[in-house]
């Protein structure tokens, strides 16, 4: 399992850009699996649902399945959140994992930036930042990564492909 993540300030486009990534590495056939930090609490399932009351009722952990999908919901009850190690240890098996958050781990990280938000690089100041996706390339052309246009995934796909590591050297 290789990792490769994804770093930006809130609004920069991270979401919309590994949205569009993903087809690509699919169509390559790499089995992608993604795991996202949410920096506040978070429901994914709704009050009312069945999941969500057992929850609220004090199980440590709710499995919900069908035929369609399944999804595990894990309660932490106090306890430490997971470390990035913790939670791809979690996944199921494949070949890349694409990380949206966790910016102090120490893996590869493309870093997604609008000028206009108003918000510093980080690529300054994180060593792991390896390329810049801007709707400004042309201000970024004395920078000493790669820089890519936001919407040239296809370009991006084949750059992340190529910069993940291994998920056991990321920690």
């Amino acid at each position: 399992m290789r990792v490769f993540g994804f770093a930006g300030w809130s609004g920069s486009g991270k979401t919309t850009l590994i949205e569009q990534v993903i087809p690509r590495l699919v169509a390559k056939g790499l089995r992608v699996a993604l795991v996202k930090h949410a920096h506040h609490d978070f429901e994914i399932d709704r009050p009312g649902k069945d999941s969500y009351r057992h929850r609220a009722a004090g199980c440590t952990e709710v499995l919900v399945t069908s035929a369609v999908r399944w999804a595990l919901m894990h309660e932490l009850r106090g306890a430490p959140e997971l470390t990035l190690a913790e939670a791809l240890a979690r996944l199921s098996p494949c070949d890349l994992v694409l990380v949206e958050g966790f910016k102090r781990s120490p893996i590869p990280k493309l870093e997604i930036h609008r000028p206009d938000l108003g918000k510093p690089l980080m690529l300054g100041s994180d060593p792991c930042i390896v390329g810049l996706a801007t709707d400004r390339p042309e201000r970024f052309a004395a920078e000493k990564v790669p820089v890519f246009t936001l919407g040239d995934f296809d370009a991006l796909a084949t750059f992340v492909e190529a910069r993940a590591v291994a998920a056991d050297a990321s920690h």
